[in-house]
């Protein structure tokens, strides 16, 4: 690579769009379709691409992000966050007029009402999904209180609920695992079941969406599942490498940092900390047992494994000696953080030069 100014973000354009190729032509197998996640490349840039490989359209999970996405010329969004306060819900009643297809999400009643109230206020019949909390304990209607729950939202004026959802990550039984085919079938078969419970009731359930990165081909197996919702497959990072789901080749984003110090034989100091590196993993905990920030590539005896603001102490075991002023590049643990941390990517082209690319999406967390 190229001496580049650090810390930054560097990536491969050719392997993103590999990436983005790969998943698109393995879910078009199982004949589900697929609404990608945009949170990991927050770019419109690569949200079209998706779409162009065959994705339906694209998930967002903020306001913020789903406008982003507009502007830059995404015309069916999908906004997987409940909508909660009045600003909220106006944005998306002026967005809904803007973009071909707008979805939003509620997973009370109390929201949902908001938003009736809201969409009959200015003539407008929203598209909703419910989502449905199968064991990640984030939100989520009770699984157990689903059917009470949704056929109440279904029966509001100025909504029309076509779907439900959820997230869940690779859970299996309520514990973390590695068992992704066994995870992926529990949470299509549990989400299939209950959309078939809901139009028993009356409830037009069209659309059954799951599925993450980690899950997203075995949940798109399941009969009665017609989305999934990967998003980490773009750029890939460590934790799908836990995961068995993609090698260090296949991972097309890496954070560029430059050794600054060497206070001792066995320590480096680069220049990315907390504001370069997510922390969002916890190290040694389930399911992956992270002890390091990132994999140095080329360098598996370099671990990155205190961060401060501004550095990033790397123990280094016998025979790793990085010099003052050497460019180290490591894949994150957690890219979807790590570009959220970034204004700018410097995009490697397929043609070997490099070009600053705006993150549009960085930051809108409203």
């Amino acid at each position: 690579m190229t001496m580049i100014n650090t810390p930054c973000l560097v990536v491969d354009e050719r392997k993103t769009l590999a990436n983005i190729e790969t998943m698109a032509r393995r879910i078009a197998a199982t004949g589900c379709a697929m609404r990608p996640h945009i949170k990991t490349h927050k770019s419109p840039h690569w949200a079209k691409l998706q779409v162009q490989a065959g994705a339906a359209g694209i998930t967002v999970a903020k306001m913020g992000e789903a406008e982003v996405m507009a502007d830059g010329g995404l015309d069916d969004i999908f906004v997987a966050y409940p909508l909660i306060g009045e600003e909220k819900i106006r944005r998306a009643l002026a967005l809904a007029r803007r973009v071909k297809r707008l979805i939003v999400a509620a997973d009370s009643l109390v929201g949902a009402q908001a938003l009736s109230q809201a969409a009959v206020q200015e003539g407008l019949v929203l598209e909703l999904r419910c989502e449905v909390d199968t064991g990640m304990r984030r939100t989520g209607i009770r699984y157990d209180r689903a059917e009470e729950v949704i056929c109440a939202i279904a029966a509001l004026p100025g909504l029309r609920v076509t779907g439900i959802f959820t997230f869940r990550g690779a859970l299996l039984s309520g514990r973390p695992t590695h068992d992704l085919q066994a995870a992926g079938r529990q949470e299509g078969e549990m989400m299939a079941a209950l959309a078939q419970r809901l139009r028993a009731l009356g409830v037009d359930i069209r659309e059954v969406s799951v599925g993450s990165t980690p899950t997203a081909l075995p949940c798109a197996a399941v009969p009665g599942i017609t989305e999934v919702r990967p998003g980490t497959y773009v750029y890939n990072d460590a934790m799908q490498i836990k995961y068995g789901l993609c090698t260090e080749a296949e991972c097309s984003a890496l954070l560029a940092v430059t050794v600054v110090s060497r206070p001792g034989p066995d320590l480096a100091i680069v220049d990315g900390g907390v504001k370069v590196f997510a922390a969002d993993a916890p190290l040694y905990t389930e399911p992956y047992g992270f002890d390091r920030y990132g994999i140095c590539v080329g360098h598996p005896g370099i671990r990155l494994t205190r961060l401060s603001e501004e550095h990033g102490m790397a123990d280094l075991e016998p025979g790793e000696d990085p010099a003052i002023g050497e460019i180290l590049y490591f894949i994150p643990n957690h890219i979807c953080t790590c570009v959220n941390l970034m204004d700018q990517v410097l995009l490697k082209r397929a043609d070997g030069t490099f070009a600053p690319m705006d993150v549009p999406g960085r930051g809108k967390s409203r």
